[in-house]
């Protein structure tokens, strides 16, 4: 039987352990695998090592990432240290590692089936750790219950944060030596929203970023798994100064397209921002983040919130259609084409008992603006924006399910001209291209609208007043926040 290369063997292992392992237990583990060609990519941004190498691989599924970086590194002496807690993959970790033991001299490998964050913190607080070179990971992706007892193991160690895959990353930051290096492929959901900024603190504390690259289609990356985040490759040094940041872009695994562009760090984190938010741009061309209005929501006398009704929560009240003493629950899908359709026939009620109990959670009769808090990446705008004409709906108040971002004047309604001139704003390619900047991820939050830039009131009145009533096209709103600046 011909004997398959080193990438195609790793590759087959790769696939058949995907095919293996069912998606529950994918889920229930938070674990995704590594596609070879990414793996031979990350394993690529190292620099040369300028001595011997102790490799940390940290979830390290069937070991696609260890042999990447192995494969790199012939010839220089090498300790691997791996966790992985799946016996299924583990087993197959072993034969890539035996098979990459037979081409490297010297190699030598420790493979842990306990849990890596439980030991990276017993480690850390024994004060003696050991100092790794080099760290290569695709941590698992799964939230971390506030009173889990990891997050009360990370918090021994100084690391707060939400996320395995953030917790993973720390830890191994924290476990390299100084000079060592780290390269990742995790969500970039870290990059902004207020539950990461300890974590993005710690790296910013610990590391300079040196490179990060991003995938234009979320669905090309992982095509073994069907992983429909938003992931991007960072590269970090430890104890290394700040200088400037290399921000490359490929559609998918394949990196045939692949570009490259330099930033300076104060292009991607500003100094003047206390949430530390890390801002992106996917090109040159994109490299002006700024917007050319100066006021915050406080400034123009709105606020935004997330849509007040988690709709489990209130399922005794849920009425499929509304009817006497009933008030609407509008989900995203009232709106279509841009226009309110209500009700609607979906699997979601489209209203709910007014009383006493739900009352506390609904807003009153006005004009609001909504964002949707979802999208995919591959829609035609991040933010998409609608006003709620209560000519339309009339009903003394209104439930916005959790879905809605929704802007307010005190928990109630706007003046109408700010609404409509609220929204062309919102709905502009000029904001779309500063939100896909400033965040990576498809969930919009309240935050992230808070942190924008606005035209100020009058402008916003002025901009209603031309568009109130009409249905723009792209080219058309373009055109009329074009005219204020």
């Amino acid at each position: 039987m011909h004997q398959l290369p080193r990438h195609d063997l790793t590759d087959q292992i790769l696939s058949e352990a995907s095919q293996r392992s069912n998606r529950r237990r994918k889920e229930d583990l938070g674990q995704f695998m590594t596609p070879v060609a990414i793996a031979g990519f990350m394993a690529g941004l190292f620099s040369a090592p300028k001595g011997p190498v102790k490799l940390l691989d940290a979830g390290a599924g069937v070991g696609s990432l260890t042999s990447a970086f192995l494969e790199r590194q012939l010839g220089v002496p090498t300790e691997v240290v791996a966790w992985e807690i799946d016996p299924l993959l583990r087993h197959d970790l072993e034969g890539v590692l035996k098979s990459s033991r037979s081409r490297s001299n010297g190699l030598r490998a420790v493979i842990h089936g306990s849990d890596f964050l439980e030991d990276a913190v017993f480690t850390l607080t024994m004060g003696s750790h050991p100092s790794f070179t080099h760290a290569i990971l695709n941590p698992p992706y799964k939230k971390i219950n506030a009173r889990s007892p990891h997050r009360f193991l990370l918090r021994k160690v100084g690391v707060e944060t939400v996320n395995l895959y953030s917790a993973f990353v720390a830890l191994s930051v924290l476990l390299l030596g100084s000079g060592g290096e780290l390269v990742a492929i995790i969500p970039r959901s870290f990059c902004n929203g207020p539950y990461y900024r300890p974590f993005r603190e710690l790296l910013f504390s610990h590391c300079a970023i040196r490179h990060i690259h991003l995938f234009e289609s979320r669905s090309k990356a992982f095509q073994h798994d069907h992983v429909l985040q938003e992931n991007i490759i960072v590269h970090l040094a430890k104890s290394e100064k700040q200088t400037e940041v290399t921000v490359s872009t490929s559609y998918d695994a394949s990196f045939q397209d692949y570009t490259e562009c330099r930033f300076r760090f104060s292009e991607i984190v500003r100094p003047d921002d206390p949430e530390r938010f890390l801002r992106i741009p996917a090109s040159q061309y994109l490299r002006e983040a700024d917007l050319p209005f100066g006021c915050s929501l406080h400034d123009i006398g709105l606020e935004v919130c997330t849509g007040p009704v988690v709709d489990f929560r209130v399922r005794t009240y849920w009425r499929e259609r509304p009817c006497t003493g009933t008030v609407p629950l509008l989900y995203p899908h009232h709106f279509a084409g841009g226009a309110l359709v209500y009700p609607r026939e979906k699997k979601k009620p489209n209203a709910l008992v007014l009383n006493s109990s739900t009352q506390k959670w609904l807003l009153p009769r006005g004009f609001y603006v909504l964002v949707k808090r979802f999208s995919s990446k591959e829609e035609r705008r991040r933010v998409v924006a609608y006003v709620l004409d209560p000519g339309e709906l009339l009903y003394p108040y209104y439930g916005f399910e959790n879905h809605w971002n929704v802007f307010h004047l005190g928990k109630r309604g706007m003046d109408d001209l700010i609404a409509y001139g609220l929204a062309t704003y919102l709905n502009s390619t000029l904001l779309d291209k500063h939100f896909r900047i400033f965040s990576g991820h498809t969930q919009v939050n309240a935050t992230d609208l808070r942190t924008i830039k606005y035209p100020d009131r009058d402008t916003l009145r002025s901009v209603g007043a031309r568009v109130k009533g009409l249905r723009l096209s792209q080219q058309e709103i373009d055109s009329q926040i074009r005219r204020t600046h």
